[in-house]
């Protein structure tokens, strides 16, 4: 579509596009509204405020310039970052506002960011330890899941971490209420089975809905309501009247407060902007985002929620790529889905709280499987052996620690192997290259190292002389190109080839590569004589 008219913005783009973003934010509506209950109440607040989080996310962020087709919202991969605030703060309804008080801060700090045009900082993190830190992610939400999908009493798993939990599986599955786990059974094999089926207006359906369509009827019939713990169905409440000023910020000048806001500030900022660069990828018009306006619009949307009593919010993948599917033009589906979610919290909370909270752990499991699932590992092992080593110990240090060690002994590991593979530390952190033009053509020299850590360097000459036609990248005298460097070259190779411009790689034939993967890092031969 990259020759079609673009679709018009703001209240002309409403009138264009209205009939097809109102089924495309319908439709996200449907997965999002039990998703954001289930991401809740994962996370330690009200499950409600999960849907709350959803529609300032819908409603309010969509007024901003954000990206197009992304829908704004809670995150599974938020889940374990929430949840463990809370606790440290003495958990429950002080735990729940103490944690509110961080993400606001958190909020202020990413409205600065994008002043200050920090939305490019995503591209200095590996991708290997990024996809780790994600698979380390899905691997907690699936260890603290499975003990609510067998329906165990949560006395028997508050507070113990993923490794234990994996380990307490088989006593989980011992001590399993039969009917929560009959339900929860049913719903985690419906989501797994429904990628095959082929019926397209089936297809058309989200999978979590279509496991409410079944398990709301089915846990009446069992009279769960009557029969089972208060645990085993949702719990909305006084919505309305629990929505109020709900941040509290006495914590401020401990540790643990900015312990949580770093890790908030990173984990949500950086999941954010690698969502919008994947669907902008997706986009059928290739439209491209700006990221920094897209980190201040959700910052303020993170603050109204927060203060609120809501989650952290970001522009959520799962949701964002159906809204693509769904055939969405412009960023009013994502208002729309927040105005459906909203109808829902007026109309619908009776109904709401029908739902088995087993069939909500179904859904956050097949999340959590997503993120890691085997091909994550097997495409990550095909890279190279090096990336595979940084996944495997960012996943290692998540799980036995927290995030923020993860991601950094990934990045830490991958420093090592650089050095190892002939770069020198001073070349690591500065882009070093020579530029000479000729006509229309630009040619830049590289020298030293091209790594994930000075990338931003060599992007922002990219971006300076982006009105080139044609750009020659020469790596002859570069000793060494990472993985990182090696897809942001094909993803440049592909921009410009969109714009009918070109971007052509020279200076490759001395390197080695560490795998036979197109995008694995090379390094420059010793040359003998």
């Amino acid at each position: 579509m990259k020759n079609n008219i673009l679709p018009q913005t703001g209240l002309k783009g409403l009138k264009e596009n209205w009939q097809s973003d109102i089924l495309a934010g319908f439709l996200v509506f449907l997965l999002a509204l039990p998703l954001s209950l289930g991401i809740a109440k994962a996370s330690g607040f009200p499950a409600s405020m999960g849907v709350l989080t959803a529609m300032i996310g819908g409603l309010f962020v969509s007024l901003f310039k954000v990206s197009p087709l992304t829908i704004k919202g809670p995150a599974a991969g938020l889940i374990t970052v929430c949840a463990g605030a809370i606790i440290e703060f003495g958990g429950g309804d002080q735990g729940w506002h103490m944690a509110c008080g961080v993400i606001v801060i958190v909020a202020l700090i990413q409205i600065l960011f994008g002043f200050l045009k920090f939305g490019s900082l995503s591209d200095f993190f590996p991708h290997s330890a990024v996809h780790g830190m994600l698979a380390a992610i899905g691997l907690i939400i699936i260890a603290k899941q499975v003990p609510v999908l067998l329906g165990d009493a949560p006395e028997m798993y508050k507070g113990l971490g993923p490794i234990i939990l994996f380990e307490d599986i088989p006593w989980f599955v011992e001590k399993l209420n039969p009917q929560i786990a009959l339900i929860g059974g049913i719903s985690l094999l419906n989501l797994f089975l429904m990628p095959l089926i082929k019926n397209k207006i089936i297809k058309k359906i989200p999978g979590p809905m279509i496991v409410l369509l079944i398990t709301v009827p089915l846990a009446a019939y069992l009279n769960f309501s009557a029969t089972q713990p208060d645990y085993a169905l949702v719990t909305i409440g006084d919505f309305w009247g629990t929505v109020g000023f709900n941040a509290d910020f006495s914590g401020f000048a401990t540790f643990t407060f900015w312990k949580y806001v770093l890790i908030f500030l990173f984990v949500n900022s950086l999941e954010s902007l690698l969502t919008v660069k994947a669907v902008d990828d997706l986009d059928p018009f290739k439209r491209k985002s700006n990221y920094n306006s897209d980190l201040k619009a959700v910052g303020a949307g993170n603050g109204l929620a927060a203060l609120l009593g809501g989650l952290p919010m970001i522009s959520e993948v799962v949701r964002s790529s159906a809204n693509v599917g769904y055939g969405a033009k412009t960023k009013w589906a994502n208002f729309f889905h927040g105005g459906f979610l909203l109808i829902a919290m007026l109309l619908m909370i009776p109904v709401i709280e029908m739902i088995p909270n087993a069939a909500l752990a179904a859904m956050l499991i097949y999340a959590g499987y997503r993120l890691a699932a085997p091909k994550e590992f097997i495409s990550t092992y095909k890279v190279g052996t090096e990336q595979f080593a940084i996944f495997i110990i960012t996943i290692a240090v998540t799980l036995l620690e927290d995030l923020l060690l993860g991601i950094a002994a990934g990045i830490l590991l991958k420093i090592i192997f650089h050095l190892f593979n002939g770069a020198h530390f001073n070349q690591l952190f500065k882009a070093n290259y020579d530029i000479e033009s000729k006509e229309d053509t630009l040619y830049i020299n590289i020298h030293g190292a091209a790594v994930f850590s000075n990338l931003i360097g060599f992007k922002k000459v990219f971006e300076k002389y982006a009105n080139k036609s044609k750009i020659v990248l020469n790596f002859s005298d570069c000793v060494l190109i990472d993985h990182s460097f090696m897809e942001f070259i094909h993803k440049m190779q592909h921009d410009t080839e969109i714009n009918g411009k070109s971007l052509i790689a020279i200076g490759m034939e001395n390197h080695q590569p560490l795998s036979t993967h197109p995008y694995s890092a090379r390094k420059l031969k010793k040359v003998t004589h």
